[in-house]
């Protein structure tokens, strides 16, 4: 199958191998980040929070809200202005976007696998810089999104919906990020392989210790597994929360959409 566009593409950039990885993580911070659209319509208006190192934040909100738009100007899929998102201290836009991509991995709604076995697609983003990880470096990705090594030969067509986000998962822990953005990864899977989707992203964080970020219409997912909520209406944060302390939102908007989705 196809890549969905360039810039899905470019994510899978080149990494190093698993065995090397040295388990870093990194803190995002965001400062009046705004957006736009071609109608004027305001998308982001000044958001600001701090993204902790180590931690998963989830990002709930209405529909329409932004959060997606949030989400892809942290990895520069739209351009932010200068000095309004930064990477452990440096302003994301002084990166080379590629570079920012590899430290920045994101993983779409709906998997996207191509042509070949669930390896191929795993080595893609190493191959991209003549570099090929081992067997036994598959196997440990395959591992980490909790997947054993029968599906090594598999290929996309004979995965579900929810072994393929995994095998894509795999494929961006190939980058080593060191940090996940996670767009609804689970909106359109089964309650068990929600269930292994998030298990595993509680596993990276502990293991790995990996920054992740995950957009979720779920407010009872955000619960289960983010250390910290942040509600997004109408393009403003307006408020960050402890998940189970969500019931104490007190935006009149945030009390509806909290109230609607219990």
């Amino acid at each position: 199958m196809p890549f969905q566009d360039e810039a899905q593409e470019q994510l899978l950039a080149a990494a190093p191998p698993l065995d090397k990885w040295h388990s870093a993580s990194a803190k995002i911070e965001v400062r009046d980040l705004t957006k736009v659209s071609d109608k004027d319509e305001v998308i982001l208006n000044k958001v600001s929070v701090d993204i902790p190192r180590g931690a998963i934040m989830g990002v709930i909100g209405p529909s329409g809200s932004g959060k997606s738009t949030f989400l892809r100007a942290l990895n520069r899929l739209w351009e932010p202005a200068s000095a309004t998102v930064f990477l452990d201290g440096v302003d994301i836009c002084d990166i080379d976007v590629l570079t920012l991509r590899r430290k920045v991995g994101m993983l779409f709604q709906l998997p996207v696998l191509f042509q070949g076995t669930v390896a191929d697609n795993v080595r893609y983003g190493p191959e991209l810089s003549g570099k090929k990880l081992s067997d036994n470096e598959i196997y440990k990705l395959l591992a980490l999104a909790d997947l054993d090594s029968s599906f090594y030969i598999k290929s996309g067509a004979e995965l579900s919906v929810g072994q393929a986000q995994r095998v894509a998962l795999a494929r961006t822990l190939a980058n080593e990020p060191e940090v996940l953005l996670l767009d609804e990864p689970t909106s359109a899977l089964d309650p068990i392989s929600t269930q292994n989707i998030e298990d595993v992203l509680v596993k990276l964080k502990n293991e790995i210790g990996l920054t992740v970020v995950i957009v979720s219409h779920s407010i009872k997912q955000i619960q289960r597994i983010a250390d910290v909520a942040c509600l997004l209406v109408n393009g403003e944060i307006v408020e960050i929360l402890p998940p189970h302390h969500l019931s104490l939102a007190k935006h009149p908007m945030a009390q509806t959409f909290l109230h609607l989705s219990s």
